[in-house]
């Protein structure tokens, strides 16, 4: 880059639909265009929030840069910065193929950030009236939270930092979402421990609904344990090292000096509880909140569906499935998954071995719609699951039985990698997932099991595999099971490519149900 070219700069937010987060978020983004005059500073957000990242960098070069570093305004490396802006980069390359494009790394443990933590913990102390030592302080550091452990780490790294560096008694971390311990069960572990003052700590950029909550959990605590003195110190904000890190940031990705922690990232190497995620492609998740604010008030209120569109054989093929025999002796509701069902069989007797707990398709639909999780005990399964319908849903899907963990469980507890990865996804995910299984019938006494003797309550089980041995009993086992939901059959028919039909019937109902799409 020449002295006469100008770098641009565009900061990539997540958009929020607090207006006091993006005030704040744009009002960083002033302080940094000041603080980098000879630059061409422009913003845009991944959701709710307007200008978009497109909108950022098409203005930014309308400002006559042919060189653009997209940085991060995230703390840490999680799926924002590792995933979602990553991939909006990728389209804008392929955009404007003769514009080099540059991706920042994101703010991290930089020593400005401790610098300014240090500097928020001093001015909450300056509030009290009361002077007490560090060593009888406990710091209650409170994280965002993510899916990522690596991000999630580096909160617990930070408030180690803090404490070693400061000389607190103690310190707690807790998470506003996503990861646990949770704030308000943060706030109670510390209140326990015994020390004369909390400092809440939000290691947060910006104030914004989380932020809120976890200034009201500090309140709360306050009131319930009138002894202890409960301190909160400011998010970081607005602040001349925030900027500065910002543009430091985009200056080492011109450069090519945008480090990534990537020894341990979950889509690079093998993490323990993650392995799964290795090589997962860099796709967007936020198409569907995308400057959803801007939008006209009856727009903005939810995301637009289109009703599921079968391709042209796809459609001809139902066609004929519906008039290939009398449906009226089915409910209405089962109609979607039992033509799936003939449709992938090619035969017209697969549903009439069907078996359907009362409520279970709603059961079903309502769980995709919320939890957002399937649970398969093959990849067979998983990938029979229509990834356009996942996508616009916003539908997880997890399978264990080949990490590494499940045959270490399969191994040391002598059952089958098929019945030790329901037993982790029990452990992993809890009640939320709808679980699918095609394959294996030990997968299916292992969840009986576990809904009879642990109290596990997935919303929907689908239980359909393929087979002589055991299938027949396990299917009849899964019927009896009344504690939940449940879709199977009887007999030695089924397999992977049933149980992913189910889902995939499930799922069609649920986007035509978004769409207000009613089927003749």
């Amino acid at each position: 880059m020449t002295r006469q070219e100008k770098l641009g700069i565009v900061v990539a937010g997540h958009g929020s639909r607090d207006p006091d987060a993006v005030r704040e978020f744009e009002a960083l983004v002033e302080l940094v265009r000041a603080r980098a005059p000879d630059d061409v500073v422009t913003h845009g957000y991944l959701e709710f929030s307007s200008p978009t990242i497109a909108q950022a960098v098409q203005a930014n070069l309308a400002a006559g840069t042919r060189q653009v570093a997209v940085v991060p305004g995230v703390l840490l490396a999680a799926r924002h910065a590792k995933n979602d802006m990553p991939a909006e980069v990728q389209a804008m390359a392929r955009d404007y193929p003769e514009i080099d494009f540059h991706f920042g790394a994101p703010m991290n443990l930089h020593p400005k950030l401790l610098q300014l933590a240090q500097e928020r913990i001093v001015e909450a102390e300056a509030t009290s009236p009361l002077t007490v030592r560090r060593s009888d302080t406990c710091l209650v550091l409170v994280g965002r939270g993510t899916t990522d452990p690596d991000a999630n780490g580096e909160v617990a790294k930070l408030a180690r930092m803090l404490e070693e560096g400061m000389g607190f008694g103690g310190v707690y971390v807790c998470y506003s979402g996503t990861a646990t311990p949770l704030v308000a069960d943060g706030l109670r572990a510390a209140a326990r421990m015994g020390y004369e003052r909390l400092v809440v700590l939000p290691f947060f950029l910006f104030d914004g609904v989380l932020v809120k909550r976890i200034y009201a959990a500090a309140d709360d605590l306050r009131e319930r344990e009138p002894g202890l003195e409960v301190l909160k110190a400011g998010y970081f904000g607005v602040h001349p090292h925030v900027a500065d890190v910002m543009i430091e940031r985009a200056r080492e990705a011109v450069a090519g000096r945008a480090a990534m922690n990537c020894s341990l990232c979950k889509y690079r190497v093998q993490i323990v509880g993650f392995e799964q995620q290795v090589g997962e492609p860099q796709r967007a998740h936020h198409l569907a909140v995308r400057g959803l604010l801007a939008q006209a008030p009856e727009a903005a209120a939810a995301p637009a569906y289109a009703p599921y569109e079968p391709h042209p054989i796809e459609a001809e093929s139902f066609q004929i499935i519906a008039a290939g025999r009398d449906w009226s002796g089915f409910p209405a509701s089962h109609l979607t998954i039992l033509q799936r069902l003939v449709h992938t069989s090619g035969d017209f007797g697969a549903v009439d071995d069907m078996y359907f707990s009362p409520g279970a398709v709603e059961s079903g639909i309502l769980a995709l719609l919320r939890c957002k999780r399937v649970l398969t005990d093959v990849t067979m399964v998983q990938t029979g699951l229509k990834r356009q319908l996942l996508e616009t849903l916003g539908v997880d899907t997890w399978c264990g039985v080949h990490d590494r963990e499940t045959h270490l469980m399969s191994a040391a507890e002598g059952i089958t990698r098929s019945a030790a990865g329901i037993r982790r996804g029990w452990q992993k995910f809890g009640n939320d997932v709808v679980l699918s299984i095609g394959d294996a019938p030990t997968a299916i006494a292992e969840a009986v099991r576990l809904i009879r003797d642990h109290g596990w309550r997935p919303q929907l089980v689908i239980g359909l595999p393929v087979g002589f041995v055991g299938t027949r009993e396990t299917k009849d086992e899964l019927r009896r099971c009344l504690q939940v939901p449940r879709i199977t059959n009887s007999g030695t028919r089924g397999g992977s490519p049933w149980a992913a039909s189910v889902v995939n019937g499930l799922m069609i109902d649920a986007l035509n149900q978004l769409a207000g799409y009613e089927a003749p």
